[in-house]
C-alpha cells in the first residue's frame, strides 16, 4: 500500500509567524494545530494556517525537505510559499 508523508507551513493569520513540521497525515494535523494542540508553538503564536505543502513517499525525504527548509531565511521560505499561495491562502481543511 502506497503511503504519503508530508512537509507542510502553517501561518499566523497575518502571516507574521511560520511553523514548518511534518506528518504522515496532512488533515488530522492540520486539524489538530487548528483545534490548538498540534504544538505549543502554533498554539503560542495562533500558526493556523495552511499555507503550503509537499508531498513525499517516503518519511526519509520529508523529514530531509523539512530540516532543509527550517535552516532557510525567511525570505526563501516565503518566496517558496509564493510560488503555490502569493495570497497565503488557507488550503487546509
Amino acid at each position: 500500500m502506497y503511503k504519503s508523508y508530508y512537509t507542510y507551513i502553517m501561518s499566523s493569520n497575518n502571516n507574521a509567524v511560520l511553523y514548518i513540521g511534518v506528518t504522515g497525515d496532512l488533515t488530522k494535523r492540520v486539524l489538530e494545530h487548528k483545534s490548538g494542540k498540534g504544538s505549543y508553538f502554533t498554539s503560542k503564536y495562533h500558526c493556523h494556517k495552511l499555507v503550503y505543502y509537499e508531498t513525499f513517499s517516503d518519511i526519509t525525504q520529508a523529514i530531509a525537505r523539512e530540516k532543509e527548509m527550517k535552516g532557510w531565511i525567511r525570505a526563501k521560505k516565503d518566496a517558496l510559499i509564493d510560488t503555490i499561495n502569493p495570497k497565503r491562502i488557507d488550503l487546509g481543511p
